[in-house]
């Protein structure tokens, strides 16, 4: 059999796997007739299950759109998504945290996760284990009986994290959620989410506007155009990951260099 046969047979059974993305000639436009625009597109990109990806881009570049189709909120104008060989479903291919936490607020941080466990479909049984699991996962432990008003805007992220992680789907995807949080709890979430994926081994599909969060968290990254938004630069990311001192990571030579050049890339992308 020809190499270009197995290649694409490999491909093809990669794009399979559970928490797998392919994106094929993917387009997606907003609008119609001449009021219309098209956000993003064409795109061509195959994330292995397991692979921390992060988009990066200036605003309007299509990063969250993405995000939305591989989500299955909506459905691309051209091309196809697949998550694990098969269409999305919203709700149910992936663990979702956006921007801000949306909680319930009336709900204590235990309501709120027993929620996500219900719809997961976790037997009631289960709940407090699999709750204390997630709480500590986020490092919430002894928080189930607070209320969200109560806990700080960091830890009500790390509860949104807690919740989209109740389902066990093989993807998360985040959009953008340290976005609105000082730098010092930002830092400390970056740490967490790095931690938490690598232990769990999910597929990660992160948006973000900054440089330095994209080579911390990621372990692939994609920087896009302005908008259409289109593929500039494909990196692998090949910083050492596991239990790491996050300090010395980000004070390393290697780390400065590719912070550098994924900015250069984002002005650039932006720019043309």
């Amino acid at each position: 059999m020809p190499s270009s046969e197995l290649t694409g047979t490999r491909d093809e059974v990669d794009s399979a796997r559970a928490g797998s993305v392919r994106l094929d000639h993917v387009t997606h436009r907003y609008g119609r007739g001449g009021e219309g625009f098209t956000a993003v597109g064409p795109v061509d990109l195959t994330v292995p299950a397991g692979q921390f990806l992060v988009l990066v881009g200036a605003s309007g570049c299509g990063k969250s759109t993405l995000l939305r189709l591989i989500a299955g909120f909506e459905r691309p104008t051209g091309g196809s998504v697949r998550v694990s060989g098969a269409e999305p479903r919203p709700g149910g291919t992936a663990g979702v945290v956006f921007q801000t936490p949306r909680l319930f607020p009336w709900r204590t941080v235990r309501g709120n996760v027993d929620l996500a466990l219900r719809y997961a479909g976790v037997p009631r049984a289960q709940w407090p284990g699999r709750r204390a699991e997630l709480l500590a996962r986020v490092g919430l432990e002894g928080t189930e009986e607070r209320r969200v008003w109560e806990i700080s805007g960091g830890q009500q992220q790390r509860v949104a994290i807690a919740r989209a992680l109740a389902a066990e789907n093989p993807l998360l995807l985040l959009d953008e959620p340290f976005a609105a949080l000082d730098a010092l709890t930002r830092e400390r979430l970056q740490q967490d989410v790095r931690r938490v994926t690598d232990r769990t081994g999910r597929t990660t599909v992160f948006v973000t506007h900054s440089a330095d969060e994209a080579v911390f968290l990621g372990s692939r990254i994609v920087v896009l155009t302005r908008s259409p938004g289109t593929v500039a630069l494909d990196l692998p990311i090949t910083l050492p990951r596991g239990d790491i001192d996050a300090e010395e990571l980000r004070g390393s030579r290697e780390f400065a260099e590719l912070r550098a050049r994924v900015s250069h890339a984002v002005k650039a992308a932006a720019a043309a």
